[in-house]
């Protein structure tokens, strides 16, 4: 006899990661093609040499470094293992019961119907507007007694869509107040909407209890092989987060790292300016060969391919790029190195791939 697993779990689908393919241009992870700030790579080294011992389970010195960068109180802070393990955290400190619903935009993030059935609660999935953003009227007109939880993915993930302030604080003030309300900004250092038109998650949630932001070092700062995400919200969220967060999961290095990084933010510009400078190229580039490219506010494009979608990203990988279809819905392209860019659009726009997919 075998031990008891929670049958459920036989139907939580496997997170899947962007492949990769010796030689081949990988354009399918969210990753930026820059590596950690040189400040950042030598904190990362000076830590490594203290591997044997544990981390600082309370995040101290990173929580008070964030703080003192957004202006809150580090009892507003926490850090996790990534931003993704703090919104499976989220679900747990949130739902207690099978039948309680954790609200959120479709497709977004893949990672949040997984961590809602972890945390075993249910999913209620709102399907995007047909210009690939988020619905926000439909996802307040969504929410039931039994919604403990919406995410609010802006720039939205895979589609790389925002709304803007006006529209999400119509929305954080019609959503009822004992929801917990996620807005996950992981993508928010490549965001270039107008300052009036750019919302600022952290600013929103300063009177509003019932608000989380998240925000992650893996793609602006280049730490996504370390681990590091942070949520700012109410200190009663902060607490119950800190409850449920697994011990020494947030390692010394990204500690170190981290925290280095934040002290050399002002570089972060120009490499963020430079991969919008190349994402902006590529949709240009697509939208003149004759594909659909929603408007892109992160590190990475959409192609709305429908039942397509698999073979493009099939064809794709045979001409030596890597791209990551999302069944029947698209197809997402990450920005690159130029260099990389120029042979994903030289497949792209190759005469005979436009003809097999009906493009243009």
């Amino acid at each position: 006899m075998t031990a008891h697993i929670r049958p459920d779990l036989d139907s939580i689908p496997a997170y899947v990661p962007g492949r990769n393919h010796p030689g081949a241009v990988k354009l399918a992870s969210n990753e930026t093609t820059f590596g950690p700030l040189p400040s950042a790579a030598k904190a990362i080294a000076e830590a490594a040499e203290l591997a044997n011992r544990y981390p600082d389970n309370q995040v101290t010195e990173l929580r008070a470094a964030l703080a003192d960068f957004l202006g809150v109180s580090s009892a507003n802070v926490a850090v996790g293992c990534g931003s993704v393990a703090l919104c499976q955290e989220l679900v747990q400190i949130t739902c207690d019961a099978p039948t309680d619903e954790v609200l959120f935009a479709w497709r977004s993030f893949e990672a949040y119907p997984i961590v809602t059935q972890v945390g075993n609660a249910t999913s209620v999935r709102v399907p995007l507007t047909p210009e690939h953003v988020h619905d926000l009227d439909a996802m307040v007109a969504a929410v039931t007694e039994r919604t403990k939880l919406i995410f609010v993915c802006n720039p939205n993930n895979p589609t790389g869509t925002a709304v803007g302030e006006a529209e999400l604080v119509r929305f954080l003030d019609a959503v009822p107040r004992h929801v917990l309300i996620v807005l996950d900004e992981a993508y928010f250092e490549y965001m270039r909407l107008t300052p009036e038109q750019r919302p600022n998650g952290v600013e929103l949630g300063r009177n509003r209890p019932n608000v989380v932001v998240l925000r992650t070092f893996s793609k602006a700062y280049g730490l996504a092989g370390l681990r590091a995400g942070y949520a700012v919200s109410d200190p009663a969220v902060i607490t119950a987060l800190m409850k449920v967060h697994i011990p020494f999961s947030v390692n010394r290095v990204v500690q170190a790292a981290a925290i280095a990084s934040l002290e050399a933010r002002h570089e972060l510009l120009d490499r963020t300016d430079g991969l919008v400078v190349e994402r902006d190229r590529i949709r240009d580039a697509l939208l003149a060969a004759g594909y659909e490219v929603p408007p892109s506010e992160s590190n990475f494009l959409w192609l709305p391919l429908g039942e397509r979608s698999a073979e493009y990203g099939e064809v794709s990988a045979e001409a030596g790029v890597l791209l990551r279809p999302y069944g029947t819905d698209g197809v997402r392209v990450t920005a690159g190195e130029p260099h990389e860019n120029e042979q994903f659009l030289r497949f792209a726009t190759d005469p005979d791939v436009l003809a097999r997919f009906g493009i243009g």
